[in-house]
């Protein structure tokens, strides 16, 4: 069976991994980047199914049914009344052709003929013919007077019913389509405190090999998230904001995760690039949604990674940037805004401090730093035994002789270091 081993030099180890066998031939190999499979997740997932129909849409069809049922409502009710002139009524009153007449206030005239022709016609009023009464009693027509109509609210609403459900569905239709067109935008601008990881970390410091003297700097966090009222009784205020610098790959996300862990809290995360967009206040609206939501949870800690992206200093008017510097305004403010007793704890992680916006390194923002360095010679053999776990080594093979000589390595290079002999091996 082959063995890990590692070429130590000097001053540095390679990172190609050799395998040795029995023969004492050595082996070297190497294996390419694994490229991810953009249709993996695709194929896994299948197709997506149909939306479910929306109750909307049903009321839509109903709406314009409704509609379309009141506006034939008239023709529906029976034959359409034939309409006759002043004199042709006269004639067929004369001719003894009427049965029924029903004669309204305005002079209007409805009935059956005795054919059962259903007819209607208008006396005129200004006439003041008197005639008409005697000749329909001549004839033995049934008359009925009718006196003006009296609009109920009933009728006022039948009436208009048409007209309001075309409104209503013109202004419905109008809003979706407005709300389709801001979900477009949304998409853009929206708020991203949906991505932000809210949830308590089970991430511990003993999970973090290494920087003892960091793990101390930082449990004073971890003590005023657990004993606030310790601080407030003692007339303190707890640490607002705690700025974690060192260079990439030395576990800073990693040690705020475990101070939420430790105090255990929720814990968001967002990276300080999420924040910027093309539009001109977005960055400050998502500021705003995530410490509300911090707050909502309080105690919390925020972390921002990358913090450099939207706090970086701010110049003169020519290079400014509007949208950059509204964010770093915004999450001033907010972080002044706190209440002591909130709970609610700001850490960050920069390689670049010397970028930083001095209001942001003032007492009251972030007025904590920790150096989270390179790791020793101690601290890299401690971080290659916690990534040795479940991985098969050698019976020779020595993680502190690994250390020596990996100097300048962070945890991230030394981790990926095991990984790629694990691969070959």
């Amino acid at each position: 069976m082959g063995r890990l081993a590692w070429g130590v030099g000097s001053r540095a180890v390679s990172r190609s991994v050799h395998r040795v066998d029995g023969g004492g031939r050595v082996e070297h190999r190497t294996s390419p980047a694994r490229q991810p499979d953009p249709g993996h997740e695709r194929r896994t997932k299948g197709p997506a199914p149909p939306p479910p129909p929306s109750w909307r849409n049903w009321l839509i069809f109903l709406g314009v049914a409704l509609t379309i049922l009141l506006l034939l409502r008239p023709s529906m009710n029976g034959t359409t009344p034939t309409t006759l002139t002043y004199s042709q009524f006269l004639d067929d009153d004369r001719g003894d052709k009427v049965q029924t007449a029903t004669i309204d206030a305005t002079g209007g005239v409805t009935g059956d003929l005795k054919d059962g022709t259903k007819y209607r016609s208008q006396i005129p009023v200004a006439l003041q013919d008197n005639t008409v009464a005697p000749l329909l009693d001549e004839h033995h027509v049934q008359v009925t007077g009718q006196g003006p109509a009296s609009a109920t609210v009933v009728s006022v609403i039948l009436s208009l019913l048409p007209l309001l459900l075309f409104v209503g569905l013109f202004i419905f239709l109008g809003r979706r389509a407005g709300r389709q067109l801001a979900g477009g935008l949304g998409a853009l601008t929206g708020s991203r405190a949906k991505l932000y990881d809210a949830e308590k970390p089970t991430t511990r410091f003993s999970d973090v090999a290494g920087y003892e003297g960091a793990k101390q700097e930082v449990a004073e966090v971890v003590d005023f998230l657990k004993h606030p009222n310790r601080y407030s009784k003692a007339g303190a205020i707890g640490p607002k904001g705690v700025l974690m610098v060192g260079p990439p790959g030395t576990g800073k996300t990693l040690m705020a995760r475990a101070v939420a862990g430790e105090a255990g809290v929720p814990f968001f995360s967002v990276t300080g690039s999420s924040f910027i967009e093309i539009f001109v206040g977005v960055g400050a609206s998502r500021v705003r949604d995530l410490f509300a939501e911090a707050r909502k949870r309080a105690p919390a800690i925020v972390f921002i990674d990358e913090i450099d992206a939207i706090g970086a200093r701010r110049g003169g008017a020519i290079v400014s940037n509007d949208e950059r510097e509204q964010t770093l305004n915004q999450l001033l403010a907010e972080m002044d805004g706190f209440d002591p007793a909130a709970g609610v704890v700001v850490m960050a992680a920069t390689n670049r401090p010397e970028t930083l916006d001095p209001a942001l390194l003032r007492p009251g923002q972030f007025d904590r730093q920790v150096e989270i360095p390179l790791p020793n010679l101690k601290e890299r053999a401690a971080i290659l035994a916690v990534h040795a776990k479940g991985k098969k080594l050698g019976p020779d093979a020595d993680l502190v002789v690994v250390a020596r000589g990996t100097p300048g390595f962070s945890g991230a290079d030394l981790a990926n270091l095991l990984n790629e002999a694990a691969i070959v091996a």
